[in-house]
């Protein structure tokens, strides 16, 4: 059995998100600040699938700014919407109600906002309809990537089991989330997502030994870092600059992340 873990505020949380493992995941740097909020949340009735929709709709509102040409004010509060992003699992752990339909249900409102963000970022750059697709599927490719080391990560240092690296198995749901929300959720991330999971599981080989490399470089692909890159570009006017950063700088960093795993 787990022993009771406290962090570094005294919040009672049974599993960390990585167990006993001092990773340095560069996309958690909000996570301290999500930890806050989440505490303060704790004993609201603000469930976590509110949270989820909040930033999801923070993200629609970013998007229709972007259109708007308020690119600053936009890319800053798709940091905020970062920092609220990690709030929804850390007030899961915090509460001890880890939940299949709050993981299945953060991904695809992650990729609503993200093909809502591009799309506003297509027409004010006026992108081809090809570019615009091009840059959500290698967004995606690298979201995935990261997510793929930090759920082997977890399992090393037996933390947070709610996301799993082959998601085909219908998960049971937890006694406080009914089966079929689950069965629903686990369908749809099944049809739109498990493409992704297959391409990251193919092309990765067994990684290092401790995965300390892989998960640190990929992490440098997590929204939460990526959020901070998109907003220096705003604020230094060189937005324009977007499909080299997600299709040159960013693919070379997988690119080295997944050379990393076979050699």
């Amino acid at each position: 059995m787990n022993e009771r873990l406290y962090d570094s505020m005294g919040v009672s949380v049974k599993v960390r998100k990585y167990g006993d493992r001092n990773v340095i995941d560069l996309s958690e740097w909000g996570r301290p600040f999500a930890r806050i909020i989440a505490r303060y949340l704790k004993e609201t009735p603000v469930s976590v699938m509110q949270v989820t929709n909040f930033h999801l709709l923070i993200t629609i509102f970013c998007a229709w700014l972007i259109l708007e040409d308020h690119t600053i004010i936009a890319c800053s509060l798709l940091i905020v919407k970062g920092v609220i992003d990690a709030v929804d699992g850390e007030l899961a752990r915090i509460r001890e109600r880890p939940s299949h339909v709050g993981r299945y249900w953060d991904t695809v409102a992650d990729t609503i906002g993200l093909i809502a963000v591009m799309w506003a970022f297509g027409n004010l750059f006026g992108w081809t309809l090809s570019l615009t697709c091009t840059l959500i599927l290698a967004t995606l490719l690298q979201y995935s990537l990261f997510n793929h080391y930090s759920i082997l990560m977890r399992a090393l240092g037996l933390g947070d089991d709610t996301s799993r690296i082959d998601e085909r198995v219908r998960p049971v749901a937890h006694p406080w989330e009914k089966q079929s929300n689950v069965n629903i959720l686990h369908s749809v991330y099944l049809f739109f997502f498990s493409w992704q999971d297959s391409i990251i599981a193919g092309l990765t080989g067994k990684g290092s030994k401790n995965l300390v490399f892989e998960l640190t470089v990929s992490s440098s692909l997590g929204f939460g870092m990526q959020s901070l890159f998109i907003f220096a570009l705003a604020v230094t006017g060189h937005l324009n600059y977007l499909p080299e950063l997600i299709l040159g700088v960013n693919m070379s960093l997988m690119a080295l992340v997944l050379l990393r795993s076979r050699f």
